[in-house]
């Protein structure tokens, strides 16, 4: 457990070794024997199961929760709750309106879950300070976040009605904004611009909606003097000479990415770089040896910058 290396990681520095960061989420809940809705309504619970996953698998660094739903919840979206995951957005305000139109405002901590989050952050960050462990804040990314507001129809509207699909995506970024002013308040030593859905689009569509609509959070998160990543899942390949761009420290990626091209462009950036153990071929469904996954991965991470994690 050392957090100071893994920052050092993220803002792309070399390090002895690889620090190591489980994105744990719900899997957090499961450890302690106790649902995931319940967890992520209780702050002591929630605090709990984190600090119980950080010592179980002696991280370097730790997500406060792993739930891309929190952003949305805070300006009005509802969810569907599950025991074994995170919740589902099920409505989407801006389905048929602009923020603007829909009467939308942006969030305060007092909104949806977030006082469950500030208070699991109180009582988690010194434990994980004992541990010498990072405390993580990850918020939603402006295109997910958008697709949440929108729903499905965003990833055609950032083509067919630019117009609308820029004031989505603009207020996402406003709120991501406050998400991350939020984490830094709790004191989080990583945060983290979530956007899974950004490697479906193309280089000159990532530039126009999500690289202008992440300034802002960026902004925030270095003025506070914390260190900045974005994360990203699928095959982004096509989109990560802008993800290396996009202002963070650094980035991190999912399995399905080659991890020898993900480390060579991290370097001619000079950010840092994050993943790559199989999810889900090794971790989930067991169709590789995790052992062996591992091994790979480490070996082409190296020790520049590298952050060893689940893909």
């Amino acid at each position: 457990m050392a957090k100071q290396m893994l920052i050092d990681a993220y803002r792309g520095k070399k390090t002895p070794t690889a620090p190591w960061v489980p994105y744990a989420g719900v899997h957090c809940a499961f450890l302690i024997n106790e649902p995931a809705d319940k967890v992520l309504k209780d702050p002591e619970l929630l605090a709990k199961s984190v600090v119980y996953a950080a010592k179980r698998y002696k991280a370097d660094g730790i997500p406060l929760v792993f739930d891309l739903s929190v952003e949305a919840n805070s300006v009005g979206c509802e969810l569907k709750w599950w025991e074994d995951n995170v919740p589902s957005v099920k409505n989407h305000p801006c389905s048929d309106k602009t923020p603007e139109e829909a009467g939308l405002g942006l969030p305060t901590k007092d909104d949806g879950r977030w006082p469950v989050l500030y208070e699991a952050a109180r009582i988690a960050k010194p434990q994980l300070e004992e541990l010498d462990c990072a405390l993580m804040g990850l918020f939603c990314g402006p295109l997910t976040l958008a697709s949440h507001l929108a729903g499905v129809r965003i990833f055609t509207d950032v083509y067919k009605n630019p117009d609308f699909a820029a004031a989505v995506c603009k207020y996402a970024g406003e709120i991501g904004a406050k998400a991350a002013e939020f984490y830094a308040e709790m004191g989080c030593d990583i945060i983290a611009n979530v956007d899974p859905v950004a490697s479906q689009i193309r280089p000159e569509t990532f530039r126009e909606y999500v690289t202008p609509n992440s300034q802002a959070a960026n902004k925030i998160i270095h003025d506070a003097g914390i260190t900045s990543s974005f994360f990203i899942c699928g095959d982004a390949t096509k989109v990560m000479e802008e993800v290396c761009q996009i202002g963070t420290h650094g980035f991190a990626i999912d399995e399905q990415m080659n991890m020898n091209f993900i480390r060579d462009l991290a370097r001619k950036y000079g950010v840092g770089f994050g993943g790559n153990l199989k999810l889900t071929l090794a971790l989930s469904l067991g169709l590789l040896s995790s052992r062996e996954d591992a091994i790979v991965s480490l070996a082409a991470g190296g020790q520049h910058g590298y952050t060893f994690a689940p893909g």
